[in-house]
């Protein structure tokens, strides 16, 4: 949605807003990064956020994949086996996700 109410008045929303409403939180972000080179399975998501629990995972997943930004496959093996990969709408967002990185770098230098 691009619009908001406040006051009884529909207010047109920042592009900014609205980015933040896709990708808001501490984990997705952090899921797309992991995703941006290369499909991952369930199991190397989770090994690669270990601070994350198993239940936030899934959700973060499924709101990335409610919003168009992730592809999630599902073999019928047995034990279920599931892929996560950007779609090519995601992969639009490989710029902004490089720029993150470089701006995390320089910002650790200058915390050091």
């Amino acid at each position: 949605m691009n619009k908001k109410m406040i006051n009884d008045e529909i207010i047109e929303k920042c592009p900014v807003e609205t980015a933040l409403d896709v990708l808001a939180g501490k984990w997705k972000i952090l899921i797309l990064w992991y995703l941006r080179a290369e499909t991952k399975r369930f199991n190397e998501l989770q090994k690669l956020m270990p601070r994350t629990t198993q239940k936030m995972l899934i959700q973060k997943l499924r709101e990335l994949e409610s919003d168009g930004l992730v592809n999630r496959k599902v073999y019928p093996v047995v034990p279920p086996k599931v892929e996560y990969s950007l779609t090519t709408y995601g992969e639009s967002l490989k710029p902004i996700l490089k720029s993150l990185y470089l701006w995390g770098e320089i910002h650790k230098k200058n915390k050091a």
